[in-house]
């Protein structure tokens, strides 16, 4: 152990470069599709509801992936899981570019995204492990850096791609990347001992998990256009999904050696910092998938502006986080946690003002705003959730933290894209409710756009279906801007001390 413990590489820049490029082009991945989920579904010929499978197909694949990470590793090693990861990685990319059709790009996608699910995890075991004590503090300081700022590089990068040259590009991207970062990495930390051993699998676990998340998936992406518990597809992936969870549960709380060890839950501060932690990430990332839609479909933007007028949000990240690992264990880390909530709140309540005169330089600022909460929302609710766990545990709560958050973000994308449709719907009914041959306004309207005609009711139908959107996301804001409020209440159910224990993923800080 000692010889593993003590190996330094040939050149610790060279090995983090080639870290930190792998977990920066999986973490960019989960974002980049978000605005070209139009010129895709327009492409491959399906509703931008269908388009969002591109995004949950990857994040839900990529969640049941997570806790498969420790057993790999231990069976493997970490340094050939990284390696073989980011090389599948690359061919599911090359894949995903060259699809035809919307089930082939999402069968890609969940390949992808499975092989995606230990980069993270080792890029983190490996960092720490080559570093010295006194500056792990700083290799995960550039690391959370690395996961701040792929997610906002995402939309503008995508954006850019999308209008300049084709969508299948923001895919073909990551293979010199990741041959990159293979390369160096295997060429730094090949002479590294390796320990391996062979545990148990749990397969019931993981087969139960499969099941139960993809199915709850399903249900959740086929459910508007089915008409939900009308339909009898619905109704029996919904059983599917409920006895296949309940069946995880009881069997990880009793196996052995469970593949998500769900007795954690018992430590008060991991269960209210996970709470905060999935409810905070799953709100971030609805309100990242509906911006850049509701810009483009609505408002006219094309991908390139829709991601310059997100993009807003990762300066002040990047700008803090360096302070924010330094300085936030002087403070309760309670208070920085509902600073950013108030903020992240605060910024959607501001939306929720927006009209659809709004210009580019407003949603710009909200987004810059929005920005010094996330920069005080990731360290805090980690350090909170890791602070009670015994120092054997840390690893394993690192990695069903992760899994949970990766898992609420492809539920809320799901859930945010039908809630904004719905919504939607429903206002167009009430708007064309008034709009009648025998309203003043309406005809009023129809005579300064040329008199009745064809053209003109196409453009009255435009202006209302523009209008029942615009209300459909002034709703969605305000009632995420409620959900923040509500994590301010239930971060301070958390008990201090807050400081990091030294095991295997808190040392040196």
């Amino acid at each position: 152990m000692s010889d593993k413990a003590s190996f330094t590489p040939p050149s610790l820049l060279l090995t983090t470069i080639g870290l930190s490029l792998a977990t920066f082009m999986q973490v960019l991945d989960t974002t980049i599709a978000n605005v070209a989920l139009p010129t895709i579904s327009g492409n491959l010929g399906v509703s931008s509801e269908q388009g969002t499978w591109v995004i949950t197909s990857f994040a839900v694949s990529n969640a049941i992936a997570l806790p498969l990470t420790g057993w790999l590793s231990r069976r493997f090693g970490e340094v050939k899981l990284f390696i073989w990861a980011t090389l599948l990685f690359v061919l599911a990319s090359f894949l995903c570019g060259i699809s035809t059709s919307m089930p082939e790009l999402v069968g890609f996608r969940v390949i992808q995204g499975m092989v995606a699910g230990p980069l993270y995890p080792m890029t983190q075991t490996l960092l720490i492990a080559v570093y010295p004590p006194a500056k792990r503090g700083m290799a995960l300081a550039l690391l959370a850096m690395v996961t701040v700022v792929a997610p906002i590089a995402g939309p503008i990068l995508g954006g850019w791609i999308t209008d300049s040259y084709s969508w299948p590009w923001i895919f073909f991207i990551n293979v010199p990347i990741g041959i990159f970062a293979t390369f160096v990495v295997r060429q730094q930390m090949r002479t590294r001992p390796v320990q391996t051993s062979r545990q148990p699998m749990d397969y019931i676990g993981l087969i139960s998990l499969i099941i139960g998340v993809g199915a709850l998936q399903v249900v959740l992406d086929k459910g508007n256009d089915m008409d939900w518990f009308e339909s009898n597809f619905i109704l029996i992936g919904t059983a599917i999904s409920a006895i296949a969870l309940a069946v995880f549960i009881i069997w990880e709380l009793t196996d052995a050696h469970p593949v998500v060890n769900l007795r954690l839950f018992a430590y008060r501060n991991f269960r209210v910092g996970t709470i905060v932690l999935v409810g905070g990430y799953s709100g971030f990332f609805g309100i990242n998938l509906i911006l850049p839609q509701w810009l483009q479909t609505q408002m006219g933007y094309t991908a390139t502006w829709a991601g310059l007028a997100t993009a807003p949000l990762g300066v002040l990240p990047v700008l803090m986080s360096p302070f924010v690992g330094k300085y936030a264990s002087r403070f309760d880390l309670r208070v920085l946690a509902g600073i950013a909530f108030t903020a992240i709140g605060a910024s959607c309540y501001m939306r929720a003002g927006f009209n659809t005169d709004v210009d580019f330089e407003h949603v710009a600022l909200v987004q810059l705003f929005m920005g010094a909460g996330i920069a005080l929302f990731f360290m805090p609710t980690l350090s909170i959730l890791l602070s009670d766990l015994p120092p054997q545990q840390i690893a394993d709560g690192s990695g069903l933290a992760t899994f949970l958050r990766t898992l609420g973000g492809s539920f809320a994308a799901s859930l945010t894209t039908w809630i904004w449709i719905r919504r939607a719907a429903e206002h167009h009914a009430y708007l064309t409710e008034s709009v009648t041959a025998y309203s003043p306004a309406t005809r009023q309207a129809i005579n300064q756009m040329g008199g009745a005609n064809t053209q003109t009711y196409a453009q009255l139908e435009q202006v209302v279906n523009s209008q029942a959107y615009m209300l459909s996301t002034v709703d969605y804001f305000m009632m995420m801007a409620w959900i923040f409020a509500a994590l301010i209440v239930i971060v301070w159910f958390a008990k201090p001390p807050f400081a990091a224990k030294a095991g295997p993923a808190a040392s040196g800080h």
